[in-house]
């Protein structure tokens, strides 16, 4: 939910027309998170005050009020240090206004303005106190309270600098948040600090960076403390390091790395607690409190791999459109220098040390949210098959309200494209605390829940900028089949098995591709269905996740009713909806459950039903059944749902399309979902 972007350039000549235009651009890559008004703040063209351009709709829409707004700011004006904040605002506290928007002010002449990602849990305690101080508010919003209080603190306290009056800010709040703050007061500086909501800095230079890690440093107080700058060269004999002279630097704040990868490949990461500040070029990164023994004291400097052209739309009119379309590379990407298919072994380098501790655990919990949680339900069967240990598949959120028993003999994996997802964040905390082994399942490297599990499996998928996930559900599918050949490596009586998969995984990315094929048939199937008011998915074995993933896919995208059915539970309710107005969706596939999925095929076409089949090339008998079918090759049963999948992924998109959604970002909804 939300973007922030923050742009910083010291003694690095830009025209104000040019910081406008990183910063617009920045929110234009954060798009996709999701959002309803977007606003900017920078330097008055006096430079002694902040302006504030706030609009609701479209980042496009905030940009024609800059254009709009170009004489008063100036825009030809040439600045050789200076901080703009930019921010995307997706709606919790107070309707979609300029008002509500981001970045919200502290008083009337803007003397601090604040962005904000997740929620302030007790904003109506600190409000009503500010509220007693006399401090009038105009939004609805929890975030104006944190512009309020750290101009409550500077009041009480101007000689503190602008970290210390953020860190008091901070052991004030509750709940989950990614803050970026700029001030009349502290021209140039900028200072940043996340607790549970991702965030993350780029750093630009002109030459070589003195160091790759900088040190971090604890206390309480607020006496001045020893610095960890950057860029710097170390001085014998103290904790302080004096930048270089002269040395011109860029800093890029962020949401995630998508904003600022046309800038800098080069990021930090900031953990919970982290307070980032930027003053005169030089970065310090402070902490409240030490988080333990395996607190991290210091932060290395990253280099992303990420393409620039990964994250553009390319030929494609939508992310979402091209990210089903990657998925025959993306899976390869997922396997490569894994699966070895000369061989037939498979190596996880992420969780190799752990194989022999994961063989002994009593019982595997899959934990999940959304997609991700399709994809372990995917998955679990084969993993009883192969492991012949106990599998729980676990909604992220109800786990942890029911509070259920966790054993340190427990290996829990912890599934999340974003790696930010609250719900699985605070599910994995939870059971680390019990002694639980960890094991991250993330697309995104550098994510809470890479750095907090004790090994994991990085599924390579790429970018996914579109909301509704697709290529990373069907990587997650291959990483934890992966994991399963892991643990079935030693089992002579399962080498058979073993192979069949191996084969299978190895036609993978051929079969995907002709799946894409039916891209036309689908299209011409969802103008058959755009108008309906719903949609029954209906499956069993291996492809009951298919089922429950392509009703989501549709709720998600067409705001269409969709239900994902259980084949086997038909008679036990569903059956009462099927009538010759309902469209139903079957997966009908040549593998164990074949017969009983005839059977439920059966009892929809003697209620009037006309059901359409997804089922096996040139599997004439079944598709005599149905006057609509479309087919997919034949892979081994345990790899079939990564297949039956994709047809479902574009009825969905081409449903969406028809209907005029917005395919990429779907209404109420966001990317990475960091609030509980």
């Amino acid at each position: 939910m939300c973007g922030i972007f923050a742009y910083l350039n010291y003694l690095t000549p830009k025209k104000r027309s040019e910081i406008l235009e990183l910063l617009v651009n920045g929110l234009k890559r954060l798009e996709y998170r999701g959002y309803d008004s977007a606003g900017v703040a920078v330097d008055s063209a006096n430079k002694q005050d902040i302006t504030l351009i706030k609009k609701t709709g479209k980042v496009a829409v905030l940009e024609e009020a800059i254009k709009a707004a170009s004489n008063q700011l100036e825009v030809g004006a040439c600045l050789e240090t200076h901080c703009g904040i930019a921010h995307t605002r997706w709606a919790t506290h107070g309707v979609p206004s300029e008002v509500n928007c981001h970045p919200h002010r502290s008083d009337d002449h803007n003397s601090f303005v604040v962005i904000h990602n997740g929620i302030i849990t007790n904003y109506k305690e600190v409000k009503y106190f500010l509220e007693q101080k006399g401090y009038h508010f105009e939004s609805e919003t929890d975030t104006e309270i944190i512009a309020k209080l750290i101009f409550h603190f500077y009041k009480k306290h101007p000689n503190f600098s602008f970290r210390e009056l953020v860190e008091n800010v901070v052991q004030q709040l509750e709940g989950a948040f990614a803050l970026c703050f700029k001030s009349k007061h502290f021209p140039g500086e900028c200072v940043a600090t996340r607790r549970g909501s991702p965030l993350l800095v780029g750093i630009k230079t002109k030459t070589r960076l003195a160091t790759d890690h900088i040190p971090i440093l604890y206390g309480k107080d607020h006496r001045p403390h020893g610095r960890a700058e950057i860029p710097s060269l170390p001085r014998t004999g103290s904790t302080e390091f004096e930048p270089l002279e002269d040395k011109q630097v860029e800093y890029f704040f962020a949401s995630d790395a998508s904003a600022i990868i046309e800038h800098t490949n080069r990021v930090i990461y900031f953990e919970d607690d982290d307070i980032a500040a930027v003053r005169n070029g030089i970065l310090s990164i402070h902490r409240m409190r030490r988080g333990g023994a395996d607190d991290p004291n210091r932060r290395e400097i990253i280099t992303v791999k990420m393409e620039l052209q990964q994250i553009m739309k390319g030929n494609y009119e939508y992310f979402m459109q091209k990210e089903i379309f990657e998925q025959p590379e993306s899976v390869v990407n997922t396997m490569r220098g894994r699966v070895n298919f000369q061989t037939k072994t498979v190596v996880l380098g992420g969780i190799k040390e752990h194989i022999p501790e994961i063989k002994r655990c009593r019982r595997l919990m899959l934990i999940g949210c959304g997609t991700s949680y399709h994809s372990a339900i995917a998955t679990r069967q084969l993993l009883e098959e192969l492991t012949e240990l106990p599998v729980m598949v676990e909604l992220a959120s109800d786990f942890l309200d029911r509070t259920t028993p966790v054993f340190r003999d427990d290996v829990c994996f912890f599934i999340s494209q974003s790696g930010e997802t609250a719900d699985t964040l605070m599910a994995l905390r939870y059971c680390k605390q019990r002694g639980a082994l960890i094991v991250g399942i993330t697309n995104t490297v550098g994510s809470s829940i890479c750095r907090e599990s004790h090994c994991g499996v990085h599924i390579n998928a790429g970018p996914e900028i579109g909301v509704a996930s697709t290529k990373a559900y069907t990587s997650q599918f291959i990483s934890l089949v992966m994991f399963a050949l892991v643990m079935s490596e030693d089992r002579l009586s399962l080498k058979r098995r073993r192979e069949e998969i191996i084969e299978g995984l190895t036609n993978l990315q051929e079969q995907i591709r002709q799946v894409l094929k039916l891209d036309e048939r689908v299209k011409a199937l969802a103008e058959e269905l755009y108008d309906k008011k719903s949609l029954l998915i209906m499956g069993r074995g291996f492809n009951y996740a298919t089922c429950l993933e392509g009703a989501l896919k549709v709720k998600e995208l067409t705001y269409m009713h969709s239900e994902g059915i259980m084949a086997g539970e038909l008679k036990h309710g569903p059956l009462a909806l099927v009538d010759t107005h309902m469209p139903v969706i079957m997966i009908v596939m040549r593998d164990p459950v074949y017969n009983k999925c005839m059977n439920a095929l059966q009892q929809v076409k003697s209620r009037d039903g006309n059901p359409i089949l997804i089922c096996e090339q040139g599997d004439k008998e079944t598709m005599e059944l149905a006057q609509q079918h479309l087919e997919v090759p034949k892979t081994v049963d345990c790899l079939q749902g990564i297949l039956t999948v994709i047809p479902m992924q574009l009825l969905s998109f081409h449903i969406a399309v028809r209907r005029g959604c917005n395919v990429d970002c779907p209404r109420n909804l966001a990317k990475s979902v960091t609030t509980e």
